[in-house]
Formats: C-alpha cells, structure tokens, sequence
C-alpha cells in the first residue's frame, strides 16, 4: 500500500501574530484531505521551540509555549528526505516529512527566515521561497519595486529609528494630507498600524509602531473602497474574484479581521464592473510577479473614485481563519477549501522538483 504524503503544518511562531497563527492552522488542519495526508502538526513558541503535537487534540491551543504538551523537536535534512527528530527523552524519533505548510504570520515565519531554513532542510514548502517572502513582508521595499513596474500605491514615507533627522508631523501632513497611517514595515494583520489625524496621534502611533519594527511608514490614507484578490500558482498563476471589506470600525483593525465577525461587511464577489474585475485581477498576478512570489498571496487594494486601482500591500501567508478572504474568495471563484489546500501542496512540490533539476556545483 502507497504510503500516505506527510505533511507538517507549523504554526504560532515568535512574530505577535502567533494567535492568528493558531486559528488559521486550525481551519487548514480541519479542510485537509486526511484520507489523503498524514498531518504532523508542530507548533512554535514564542520563544521559538518547536513542539510537535502528538494523539489527537483534546482541544485546539489558544498559545504555543514550551509547556505545551508534546515533545520538542527539530527538523534536519537526510540524504534524500527532512525528518523530524525529537531533542530530549529516552524514546528516538526520525519521522520522514514530505511537505511543509508553514502557517507563520509576521516576522520568524512570513519573511523567508522559516522559508531559508525549510531550502536548507531540502523539504517542500507551501507558499513563496525566500525572495518572494522577504519582499512581501518589508512594506519599505515592496511598494518601491511596485512603484518601479509602474503598479499604482499609496504615497508614502519611510522613518528609520537609527536616524538622527526623523521626519515630524509636518512634515508628513504636507507630503501626505490628513489623515493618514502609520505602520511597521515588516508586519501584518494590522498590528502596530495608527490612523491618525493630530500631531498628539501622530507621535503616539510612531512610539507605538516603533515597539514592532526598527522601520516604519508613514502613507496617505486613500478614500475608496477596500478591495481583495487571492491569486495561486508558480510560472502561471491565476487571481480569484475580488471581494470587498466594508469595515465597521475606522479602519480594517487587527479585531475586525480576526476576532469580531461583525467588525467588518465582507462582500464576496464585490459587486464590481467587469472591466473593474478584470484590472484588479490583473494587476493582483502582476503585483505578485513583481514580487517573486509562487504559491499563494492576497493583494490588497484601495479603489480610488470608483475607477483607479491602487495596490495597498501582499500578504504571502495570508489568513486561513473561518472569516478569512483568501480562502473565501477561492471558494466564490469555485475552489473549495480542502481543494484549495490541495493544490497549494502540489505547488510546493512542483516546485520543489523543478528547484532540484538546477545545478548547484560545476
């Protein structure tokens, strides 16, 4: 009998969108094809252990931390496979792993560090390589190589803590008007982001931003309508439908996202011309082109006076909660979430395979 693919789904991680982490894991482990794969699932601390959850779940963990039930574990590469193997206790494990679904939003997962070290254990992995993640999580050089393909984004200034000569409200109100967004660099679901419209709120949210990143933005806040596109592939990758958010709250906060199912209005499909459709579908797969990405992203937009598309950010390990967009927006688009989950595996093994046909020696 042929031995079931195994996959290792890791989530939590050292980044503070450890908690989403854990939802989105749970949805993903949930839809997967379980007649199919052999699911490890291995969650990471915040202090970064790897705990690998063994028997079924009594209960779904709230937090991964280095007393979690379980036992701690390491991935390493073999000669033709990555096994896991177990760092303390009498029993030994190597445990071969075939695929990897990284489930790490933010820093430590989603900015191609998890990426590097799953290249280097030689293991698939679902999702963008190194490039594709490290440019998709820096807000600072994505939306300057976005600006440089000619793809519209907000305007936007960039603050360095280590600098000496920081630029001061005023500055940024006559760049950018009122009000406007501050926001880590290298951060997602809303962490750490500020609208503001005084200088009080201004130097509150750069202090507040700072505790995240040693880079912030500073960008102009875009009036228009909040659009959303997932897009899946490798060499030819396809965009969903878009769907729209409508918040309930100021703006798109962290809560309304995550944890309040009435924090925002999700439209899906949005109810959009069909040139409209077409250009935020084009521009969703050139965004991710730009960007080296492979396997699966959510482009995010602004649509400006009911005509202009304007390209907010990429998330290249979006959220896989139960009110999530990206897979949402796959199932409006006829993909259904065990589907979903699917070919993203085969992607990453599809990939994989064609990474081992280049030479790396003379």
């Amino acid at each position: 009998m042929k031995r079931k693919l195994r996959v290792a789904i890791l989530f939590g991680g050292k980044s503070a969108e450890h908690e989403i982490s854990l939802l989105s894991a749970k949805s993903i482990f949930e839809a997967i094809d379980k007649e199919k794969y052999d699911i490890l699932l291995i969650g990471i601390s915040k202090g970064g252990e790897w705990i690998l959850q063994e028997g079924p779940l009594v209960r779904w963990p709230k937090a991964i931390t280095a007393r979690s039930p379980g036992q701690r574990v390491a991935l390493v590469a073999g000669k033709r496979e990555a096994h896991l193997v177990t760092l303390a206790g009498a029993r030994r494990m190597a445990r071969v792993v075939d695929v990897v679904f990284p489930v790490l939003h933010g820093p430590f997962g989603e900015d191609g560090t998890m990426q590097g070290l799953l290249k280097l254990a030689d293991v698939p992995f679902v999702g963008a390589g190194v490039t594709g993640s490290a440019l998709g999580m820096d807000k600072d050089v994505m939306k300057r190589l976005l600006r440089d393909a000619g793809i519209r984004t907000a305007k936007f200034l960039t603050l360095h803590r280590s600098s000496e000569a920081q630029i001061g409200f005023v500055e940024a109100q006559r760049e950018l008007g009122l009000p406007l967004f501050v926001k880590p660099a290298n951060l997602g679901s809303s962490v750490g982001i500020a609208k503001v419209k005084n200088q009080s709120e201004f130097e509150r949210a750069v202090r507040d931003a700072f505790r995240y990143d040693r880079k912030i933005l500073v960008e102009e806040c875009i009036q228009g309508r909040e659009l959303e596109c997932s897009v899946l592939g490798n060499d030819n990758p396809i965009a969903s439908l878009p769907g729209e958010i409508i918040p309930q709250r100021d703006f798109y906060s962290y809560e309304a996202k995550y944890l309040d199912e009435r924090g925002a209005l999700l439209k899906i499909p949005a109810e959009l011309p069909h040139e409209v459709v077409k250009e935020v579908q084009q521009t969703a797969v050139k965004t991710f082109e730009t960007l080296c990405c492979e396997g699966m992203a959510r482009v995010d937009f602004f649509l400006r006076d009911g005509l202009e598309v304007v390209v907010n950010e990429i998330n290249t390990i979006p959220g896989f909660t139960k009110i999530s967009m990206y897979p949402k927006m796959w199932e409006a688009s006829g993909i259904s979430f065990t589907e979903l989950v699917d070919r993203l595996i085969e992607l990453a093994i599809e990939r994989f395979a064609r990474e081992k046909r280049l030479k790396t020696s003379r």
